[in-house]
């Protein structure tokens, strides 16, 4: 047994790497893994191209990617200023922000695993626009691209998208590690996730993928099993900084990670994906360094990693699993598309 403790730089916390209990008896809930038949359209999809939406509003009949305004967003440009005034010491204020809807394809049976490379670097310049747009307005802080996939992460809608949340605030996790950056920048002159690409190169062994201009890997602090950060080499605050070949190469280390995933288990592997974009209110973000974050759920085929105690409650992950072992996995998944290759 090896009770391990590794530091994240990014987060400031320690991670505690408990492999051995990766076999430990288990009687409690499962994931039930079920093949269900997906159609290339659905007539009662809110995302599939022409559908009227819950609002009333039509999708266009789309033939690439696609974005609107969310329906139900969890913030607006209109939200009320009327508030009533809280007790003592606490605070409040209008959740102000817009929300999109981004549809990857007109598909509903498709995935961004399954997009091409060059549908997925159609994708990113896409996301670009978008982040150029928003941060653009003033009464914006902040430009959160999040995925979420599959139904153990709560998604309803099989249909390929992600979401777009600009707010008037910044995502604590985004402020931490612009925070911890700048520190960082200030204290050595050097950019901290420069130097974790750095260590990922020099072990060698997380790495998933890597080309002229990025780089994929399990970090050796991962938190989830199946933890997984794709960058950009160059040190960018935003996906709209990156030139055309930079985006090419980012959109095929993508599809790399993403193939691996699912041929992992043969199956559509279930994850959070978050942009991890310098905010857009105005401050000093030098030493920030973008790049596309995996959060994957499951730690074994159909069982979940909790969040328990020490998670929940401590605030400190335990990771049941080893990133080099995890990433020796992916390592040796084929990188065509299970679906592909029959």
């Amino acid at each position: 047994m090896v009770w391990e403790e590794r530091w994240h730089p990014l987060r400031e916390e320690w991670v505690t790497i408990a492999a051995h209990r990766q076999n430990r008896p288990w009687q409690g809930e499962t994931v039930r893994a079920e093949t269900k038949f997906v159609p290339e359209y659905a007539g009662d999809c809110y995302l599939c191209p022409g559908n009227t939406r819950i609002s009333g509003r039509r999708n266009e009949d789309y033939a690439g990617v696609y974005v609107f305004d969310n329906d139900h967003p969890c913030v607006g440009l209109d939200a009320p200023t009327d508030l009533a005034a809280p007790t003592g010491i606490y605070r409040n204020r209008p959740a102000t922000g817009i929300a999109r809807v981004v549809c990857y394809s007109p598909q509903h049976n498709s995935s961004l695993a399954q997009l091409s490379p060059g549908e997925i670097r159609s994708l990113l310049g896409v996301w670009r626009e978008q982040y150029l747009d928003l941060a653009a307005r003033p009464e914006i802080n902040h430009v959160l691209l999040f995925e979420n996939r599959g139904e153990v992460v709560g998604v309803s809608n099989p249909h390929p998208h992600c979401q777009i949340y600009a707010t008037n605030f910044v995502f604590k996790t985004i402020a931490d590690e612009a925070r911890v950056s700048l520190a960082h920048w200030r204290e050595t002159g050097r950019v901290l996730f420069q130097d974790i690409i750095a260590a990922e190169r020099q072990d060698e062994i997380r790495i998933l993928a890597e080309n002229e201009h990025a780089i994929a890997f399990v970090p050796y602090f991962a938190r989830y099993a199946y933890d997984v950060c794709v960058a950009p080499k160059r040190t960018h605050r935003s996906v709209a900084d990156l030139s055309g070949d930079e985006l090419s190469d980012l959109a095929a280390a993508l599809k790399i990670v993403l193939v691996k995933f699912d041929n992992l288990w043969q199956a559509p592997f279930p994850y959070v994906m978050t942009l991890h974009q310098a905010p857009t209110d105005g401050g000093d973000y030098r030493g920030f360094h973008f790049y596309i974050a995996f959060h994957p759920p499951l730690r074994k085929p159909n069982l979940l990693k909790y969040m328990g105690g020490p998670e929940t409650g401590g605030g400190s992950f335990i990771s049941d699993t080893s990133p080099e072992e995890k990433a020796a996995e992916l390592r040796a998944a084929s990188n065509i598309h299970y679906t592909q290759s029959n």
